[in-house]
C-alpha cells in the first residue's frame, strides 16, 4: 500500500472510530440531567469521570459534525444545572459535599449510590470536562453565558484544602459516617490533573507545597532500555494528557530529568509494546501490533487447572510487572496515539482486521483475552461484553488531540490550567 492510501485508510478508520465512541455519550445517557452511564448495561448507574469526558467530547462533536452547537448547549446545560442545583452536603444520598461529587450517581436521582466515595480524583476529571465546556461555549448568547458561568461556579465550590484532610497530599476521597479515605494520591498515577486542577482554584487552592510533596513520591526507573517516571497500566500515563497539552513544558522534577511529560508517555507506550513483543508470561495474542495492558474487565476471576493460569475481572492490569492474565484493551493502546502513532496506528489497523468491533455499537470492544478459546472460535478469544464511559471518552479526545489538538488548544485558554501549571512550576513551551 502506498503512503496516501494508508493515510486515507488511517484517517478513515479513525474517523469512524472516533464517531462510534463519541455516540457513547449520546446514547447512554439522560438528556434530562446530563449524567452519563458507567456502562452500557440496563443497571449502570452514572459515573462522574464519564460525565466530564462528555462534556469533553461535545465540542469535538460539534467540530466533527457529530452534533449541532444548539444539542450539544442543551446537553451541556442539564448537566452543569444538575450538577449545580443538586442536594449537596453531608448527608449519606447526597450527589456531593465541598465541591466534590461522590463516585458513583443513580441515573435518574442523581444521588449516591453502592455506598460509594465522595471521590477527589473523578471529581477532578468531571471539572475538567466542566472547564472545557465553559471555554468553548465563548459566544454572546444568554445559554452559552450561563454555560460560563455555572463552570465557573462548580469549580470555585471545590474545596481542595479540605480534601487534604490536614495533610500535604490530597486524599482519595471521604465517606459520609466514616471520614476520608486512608490512602492518598502519592506516587506516580492519573492524579496530574487533579493537582494542576486544585493548585488554580481561586477560592480554596493547594499550595506549591502540595505539590512538591507529591513529586517526591516519584519513582523513577530504568526498563528494558527505557527510562521513565514509572506506572504499570497505560491509563496513568494517558487521563490527564487528554486536557492538558505537556509538550515542552516542565516541572521541577522533569528538568531534573531533562524530560517532559508528553515524552514519558510517549517511552511508557514504547514499553508496553516491547513487553508484549517480549511475552515473558507468554500469553496468547501478544506481539508487535497487539498491546495495552490497563485497568479493564477481565474473563475472571477463574482459575485454569491445566496450566496454572489465574485470570481477573476488573483490575488495574499493568506492564511490565503485572498483574497481568493476558487481557488486552484497545482503547488504551488508541488513546495513546498522539504519544506514538508510528506504533499506534498499526495496533489500530490490527485490532480492525482482528474484528474487535463485531457486535459492538460503539467500537472495539473494551477488552480481550486471547488466551481463553472464544466460543465461536475467534482468535480474540475472550471478549468483554461492555463499553464503559471513561473508556470510550479517551478514544475520542485523544483521537481529536491526534487530529487537530483541539482539546489542547481550547485547554491552553482556561485560566485554572494555565494558573495551576505554574503554581505547580511548570515552564516552557506555549506556558
Amino acid at each position: 500500500m502506498d503512503a496516501s492510501n494508508e493515510h486515507a485508510l488511517n484517517d478513515e478508520l479513525l474517523q469512524d472510530i472516533q464517531r462510534l465512541s463519541f455516540e457513547y455519550f449520546l446514547n447512554e445517557a439522560n438528556p434530562a440531567n446530563g449524567l452519563v452511564a458507567d456502562r452500557n448495561t440496563q443497571a449502570s448507574p452514572a459515573s462522574i469521570a464519564a460525565v466530564g469526558l462528555a462534556l469533553s467530547s461535545y465540542p469535538v462533536g460539534v467540530e466533527r459534525g457529530f452534533m449541532t452547537r444548539d444539542a450539544a448547549i442543551e446537553r451541556t446545560l442539564a448537566t452543569l444545572r444538575f450538577f449545580w442545583n443538586a442536594p449537596h452536603g453531608p448527608e449519606p444520598d447526597a450527589t456531593g459535599y465541598r465541591g466534590f461529587y461522590y463516585h458513583f450517581l443513580d441515573m435518574k436521582t442523581g444521588r449516591r449510590v453502592w455506598n460509594c466515595e465522595l471521590s477527589t480524583i473523578d471529581t477532578a476529571l468531571l471539572l475538567a470536562g466542566v472547564l472545557a465546556a465553559g471555554a468553548y461555549f465563548d459566544e454572546d448568547d444568554e445559554l452559552e453565558l450561563e454555560i460560563r458561568q455555572l463552570a465557573d461556579a462548580l469549580y470555585r465550590r471545590a474545596d481542595w484544602r479540605w480534601a487534604q484532610n490536614g495533610g500535604a497530599t490530597v486524599t482519595h476521597g471521604w465517606r459520609p459516617g466514616k471520614g476520608f479515605l486512608r490512602y492518598r494520591w502519592e506516587g506516580f498515577d492519573e492524579a496530574l490533573i487533579l493537582y494542576v486542577l486544585g493548585l488554580g482554584s481561586p477560592t480554596h487552592s493547594l499550595t506549591p507545597e502540595s505539590y512538591a510533596a507529591w513529586l517526591s513520591t516519584y519513582k523513577w526507573k530504568t526498563i528494558y532500555g527505557r527510562e521513565m517516571v514509572y506506572a504499570g497500566p497505560l491509563f496513568i500515563h494517558q487521563f490527564s494528557h487528554i486536557w492538558i497539552d505537556f509538550r515542552d513544558i516542565r516541572d521541577a522534577f522533569m528538568r531534573d530529568h531533562d524530560r517532559d511529560y508528553f515524552e514519558n508517555s510517549r517511552q511508557a507506550t514504547y514499553l508496553q509494546r516491547d513487553y508484549a513483543i517480549r511475552n515473558p508470561r507468554g500469553f496468547a495474542g501478544y506481539g508487535e501490533n497487539c498491546w495495552g495492558v490497563t485497568a479493564s474487565d477481565g474473563p475472571g476471576p477463574i482459575a485454569r487447572r491445566a496450566d496454572g493460569r489465574r485470570f481477573f475481572g476488573y483490575l488495574a492490569r499493568g506492564a511490565p510487572f503485572g498483574p497481568d492474565d493476558g487481557t488486552l484493551s484497545p482503547w488504551a493502546a488508541i488513546a495513546s496515539l498522539p504519544f506514538a502513532p508510528e506504533i499506534v496506528l498499526p495496533a489500530l489497523r490490527h485490532f480492525h482486521e482482528m474484528d474487535l468491533r463485531d457486535g459492538n455499537p460503539y467500537g472495539f470492544t473494551a477488552s480481550f483475552n486471547p488466551t481463553i478459546a472464544a466460543d465461536d472460535g475467534r482468535a480474540c478469544g475472550w471478549v468483554s461484553p461492555d463499553h464503559v464511559g471513561i473508556n470510550q471518552g479517551p478514544i475520542a479526545l485523544m483521537i481529536e488531540n491526534y487530529r487537530s489538538d483541539f482539546l489542547w488548544r481550547l485547554m491552553r485558554r482556561v485560566p485554572a490550567i494555565t494558573t495551576g501549571l505554574r503554581r505547580a512550576g511548570f515552564s516552557g513551551g506555549w506556558l
